[in-house]
């Protein structure tokens, strides 16, 4: 399992919060998510290094692109 996280300056609110951790459980081979309004940041587990690339993607298409 690989943990990382990432800088997401566009959090700026619970809802910011919400959608993303809503949303990226549809990544397949996500463990867990857990955003933080303040410090603007996304952790996540995952199975294994190649699901960061559909991490990122799905940042960018709703709107919150990683830093």
């Amino acid at each position: 399992m690989t943990t990382k996280t990432y800088s997401v300056p566009g959090i700026s609110c619970g809802h910011c919060v919400m959608t993303i951790e809503r949303e990226l459980k549809y990544v397949d081979g996500l463990q867990s998510v857990k955003a933080d309004k303040d410090s603007r940041a996304v952790r996540v587990e995952v199975e294994s290094d190649d699901v960061l690339a559909a991490v990122e993607a799905m940042l960018a298409e709703i709107g919150y692109p990683a830093a």
